[in-house]
């Protein structure tokens, strides 16, 4: 037999040399994708997927959350940044869990079949959405409480009349007679001591028993969450019709009654009164770098999970568009209606508005139903509007909960055939925990996991993500699949995000995390050390599972480092040694490449194989 011509290709690339073989990795993609496409359910319609997106990542926050930051950081100004990192953050980074999830119909986890040693990122996210199921609920609680509260001619945080008020209440109009150091609201005298009867405790370390009361409502959610996602995408799709579309109305109808009431159109202007030299503060960039990362929802799993019942030729791309914008348009509308509100309670009580604007749950527990009890026909308006936090939380609670049930059930195939028991044990598992919640001194509890649950370790998991798609997988080849779905690549915008901004970018936000750390308070609460202790081994104890799974992989696999960084698809190459395209690129932006290409002669193949089986042992 004569000498074989064979076809080598060297691309300058900075990540060293590989081998790789397009043609078999193609067919083999296909045919994996092919293979799961036919098993896997998918939504029932289109409008499903998009509705269950909007409605987790559409949440509290878009309410309590981003109206008071744009207030506080320079009104319109605010929108500079928040806007840039959402179009060099956001906007990817969300593109790019819609693309990974439909490519590889897998939840959070079992993507990572794409580069195993990253698989423990799958694991970090799965556990963070289940911490977050066990505070997250508790608010859904506490709105249904409120609710039911509100069937009543005379809504009770109205007055100080009632047993659990203390000495300290006093209305507004009676301001004058009490010091304002010790001046409490009947409002949030309601939610503090009729609620969450916080004054029967003495800190986290004296919790008590769980309330009957919140422990119903408690359950009541938690039967609806499990009603909702046993059967997974078929009955979770429908119920999103409701939970994802009702909010969008209520906020309407609030907002046409909000714009309606004397001074809320100074509260609107204070909410859009731009003040460009704000941007010349640090803080003000960081906050809204911060609210990018937690308002899309990325990091958590769900985009994944959701996407993953996606058909495999869906334009990923055109959702990550539509769902990103409308999240981002819904957080600066909300400001409308509760920035209309604000400025009406500011006026009736003759206050400045920053002594009633607020953010977090005190937002929608304390300032906001103090100012519809003072209108007309106040327990319907009431009723409109805890029945908007109601769906608000419960479609993203969903997520959260698919995204833990979806990432398991597709990393252990044999829970697929006992999808509704494992769904029940997720849902109670979830509801045992967040018992700690209701307790008389559950708020230090709740303050705590809110506080560590998913704070820096969701940064962090996001940040490998991106590093492990853009470096280890590579722009270039996630970006084929991504054409190989929609039809056409990302453009050259995207990818340099992918490779470069986006990681930079979260990098610097995992360090200003850890940089500007303070221990967690309540009020004039300070909570013990070992209570922050007990927070940080909770974040850790996500993180960990990024550095654990990779020794564990590293150690599982014969190949070592080769095997644990290549896509499970091609082990077979390795294990034949069907090596017959030698690539070393040399990368600058992922545009500017050298391609060199020589044919050889077997026997000249052999030594450049030699030569590069020698580099490789060595650095594995």
């Amino acid at each position: 037999m004569g000498p074989k011509e064979v076809e080598l290709i060297l691309v300058k690339e900075q990540n060293g040399v590989q081998f790789t073989s397009s043609t078999l990795v193609a067919s083999a993609c296909n045919e994996t994708a092919a293979s799961v496409s036919d098993e896997r359910e998918t939504w029932g319609k289109k409008i499903d997927f998009l509705l269950s997106v909007i409605g987790f990542a559409v949440d509290l926050a878009n309410v309590w959350r981003f109206p008071y930051l744009c207030y506080k950081n320079g009104g319109g100004a605010f929108l500079v940044p928040y806007l840039f990192f959402m179009v060099i953050a956001g906007m990817p980074l969300f593109y790019m869990e819609l693309a990974l999830g439909q490519y590889n119909r897998e939840g959070a986890a079992g993507v990572w079949k794409i580069c195993p040693i990253f698989k423990g990122v799958g694991f970090t996210v799965i556990l963070i959405s289940l911490y977050v199921g066990f505070y997250y609920n508790v608010i859904i609680s506490w709105a249904l409480f409120y609710l039911f509260s509100s069937f009543t001619d005379e809504l009770p945080w109205v007055h100080c009349n009632n047993t659990w008020n203390s000495p300290n209440c006093s209305d507004w109009a009676d301001n004058s007679s009490v010091n304002d150091i010790y001046k409490v609201t009947p409002a949030q005298e309601y939610f503090d001591r009729g609620v969450l009867h916080i004054q029967d405790s003495n800190g986290i370390d004296d919790l008590g028993r769980p309330r009957w009361q919140l422990t119903s409502c408690l359950a009541v959610v938690i039967v609806v969450l499990y009603f909702s996602l046993w059967k997974g995408v078929k009955t979770s799709g429908k119920v999103v019709w409701v939970t994802a579309t009702m909010p969008y109305v209520v906020l309407t109808v609030l907002l046409l009654r909000g714009v309606t009431l004397p001074g809320a159109i100074d509260g609107i202007k204070a909410y859009l009164s731009v003040d460009f030299l704000r941007l010349c503060d640090a803080k003000v960039w960081i906050e809204a770098a911060t609210q990018i990362c937690f308002s899309l929802g990325v990091g958590f799993g769900v985009l994944i999970a959701f996407s993953s019942y996606n058909k495999f030729s869906n334009n990923c791309y055109r959702d990550a568009i539509i769902t990103s914008s409308i999240n981002s348009l819904t957080s600066f509308f909300s400001g409308f209606v509760v920035f209309s509100f604000l400025g009406y309670l500011s006026q009736k009580h003759n206050v400045a508005l920053d002594k009633v604007a607020r953010d977090g749950a005190g937002l929608v527990f304390v300032i906001y139903p103090e100012a519809i009890a003072t209108l007309p026909g106040s327990s319907v308006w009431a009723v409109i509007f805890f029945i908007m936090l109601l769906t608000l939380g419960i479609d993203s609670a969903m997520g959260g909960m698919e995204s833990v049930i979806t990432g398991l059930i597709d990393e252990f195939k044999f829970l697929h055939k006992h999808r509704e028991l494992f769904t029940l044990f997720i849902v109670v598992s979830t509801f045992l925990i967040s018992l700690f919640c209701v307790t008389n001194g559950g708020m230090y509890v709740f303050t705590l996991l809110d506080y560590f649950a998913a704070g820096t370790s969701i940064l962090f998991g996001v940040l490998i993500e991106a590093i492990g798609i853009a470096w280890f997988y590579g722009v270039d080849r996630f970006s084929d699949d991504i054409e190989e779905m929609i039809g056409h690549r990302p453009s050259r915008y995207w990818r340099l995000c992918w490779k470069f901004v986006s990681p930079c970018f979260l990098l610097v936000m995992v360090i200003v995390s850890f940089a500007t750390f303070h221990p967690p308070t309540y009020g004039t609460y300070t909570f013990p050390p070992w209570a922050t202790t007990v927070g940080w081994c909770l974040a850790m104890s996500s993180m960990a599972m990024v550095p654990l799974y990779a020794i564990y992989k590293l150690c599982s696999l014969p190949g070592k480092l080769a095997y644990a960084i290549t896509p499970e698809t091609d082990h077979h190459l390795v294990d034949q040694g069907e090596v017959r395209q030698f690539t070393y690129r040399q990368c600058w932006e992922g545009y500017f490449q050298n391609v060199i290409s020589f044919r050889l002669h077997a026997h000249t193949q052999s030594k450049y194989c030699n030569l590069i089986t020698w580099i490789t042992s060595t650095l594995n």
